[in-house]
């Protein structure tokens, strides 16, 4: 099993504020890719006013946060849970399945396999190559899933390689895993960045397959992951029991809960960040391709994975460069099948991401 090194994360600004000594409030992070709008404005304002919702507690059954999630993603309402992130959903899911053998598309977040490893399962991964530009060899990956293995996670799109699988070819990879009877854990934290998030979302697949289970949270595109508000959809009514009946009561508190019912029904900042997004993922490719000491990957996330071509530089050297001017990029070297040529930084807002790109071409 491969093992994951410590290394700084987007989170980690107290790591950095230490070892660097610079004030954590003067660091921009490159590195979270959280939404750079910050919070809804309309969350924001109504947040205020009802802040005397802690005085109660929230609703056992989440059903208007449900609500606002269902017309948000298209799922039927009773097909949605809710819980304090995403991680808490995948923890869960994963210690209800207790997969004794899972295949991880790689490279990948570590917490998967930390999960499957903590409830005594292995985890193998099939990497993404980079000779295919990180993109799914859909054909060569359904020819390694078999009847031993219990669970199948993939990430999509995937952190840190910024690839996307299409619906399409989600279906035919379902089509398989049904075949062998393989449980499928899709994570979309970052589907809503895509171009088109209806050619990528499996959310509609959930009606026709129950070995699915999709999972969201509201950290990254909606920039709030200190509200700690994840939910999952899945169409299988014996997973929907028996997560129902481990989770904890009130799992998510009645200022999240509150949080959540406005937030989705936001559409003016859904699109604004939908539109800076595409608009910073053109003009920084376009901008990254003019270089030659650098190799770029399509991207369908908010951020973009880079491979130093330049010979002498690491991307640890990068990092060091870039968090002395105050900004946070991601080394990349610590994800399985990466090597210390990788980065990876988020879009934020045009001029911060400017003077990021002049900061790493003084370098590059």
């Amino acid at each position: 099993m491969l093992k994951h090194v410590d290394h700084f994360h987007g989170s980690d600004l107290e790591k950095i504020e230490q070892v660097y000594g610079i004030k954590k409030e003067e660091i921009i992070s490159f590195s979270a890719n959280v939404n750079p709008l910050g919070i809804s404005p309309v969350m924001r304002r109504a947040l205020i006013e009802r802040i005397d919702c802690i005085t109660s507690y929230p609703d056992r059954e989440y059903t208007a946060l449900r609500r606002q999630m269902s017309a948000y993603t298209g799922a039927p309402l009773e097909h949605i849970v809710v819980g304090n992130g995403s991680t808490e959903l995948i923890s869960l899911f994963i210690q209800l399945e207790h997969p004794k053998k899972a295949l991880i598309l790689g490279p990948a977040y570590s917490e998967y396999e930390r999960e499957i490893s903590l409830g005594g399962g292995t985890s193998l991964y099939y990497p993404l190559k980079e000779e295919n530009g990180f993109v799914l060899d859909a054909a060569d990956f359904q020819a390694c899933l078999n009847e031993s293995l219990d669970l199948l996670v993939i990430c999509n799109p995937n952190n840190p390689t910024s690839s996307a699988i299409t619906q399409q070819t989600m279906r035919q990879i379902l089509d398989t895993c049904k075949r062998f009877d393989i449980c499928v854990m899709i994570d979309e934290t970052y589907v809503e960045f895509a171009p088109d998030i209806n050619a990528i979302t499996a959310i509609p697949l959930t009606r026709y397959y129950n070995n699915l289970i999709i999972l969201r949270g509201v950290s990254k595109f909606f920039a709030s992951p200190g509200l700690r508000l994840g939910y999952a959809v899945t169409g299988s009514e014996d997973l929907l029991k028996r997560i129902n009946s481990r989770q904890n009561p009130w799992t998510i508190n009645s200022l999240a809960a509150a949080a959540g019912e406005l937030m989705f029904s936001d559409q003016d900042y859904i699109t604004r960040t939908r539109d800076l997004t595409a608009k910073e993922r053109t003009r920084i490719l376009k901008e990254l391709s003019s270089w030659d000491t650098i190799k770029t990957y399509d991207s369908y996330a908010n951020f973009v994975l880079l491979r130093i071509e330049k010979k002498g530089v690491t991307a640890e050297d990068l990092f060091d460069h870039a968090i002395r001017q105050k900004m946070m990029i991601r080394n990349c070297s610590t994800f399985p099948f990466l090597d210390n040529r990788y980065l990876r930084f988020c879009f934020m807002t045009p001029a911060q991401n400017t003077a990021l790109l002049n900061c790493l071409k003084e370098k590059l």
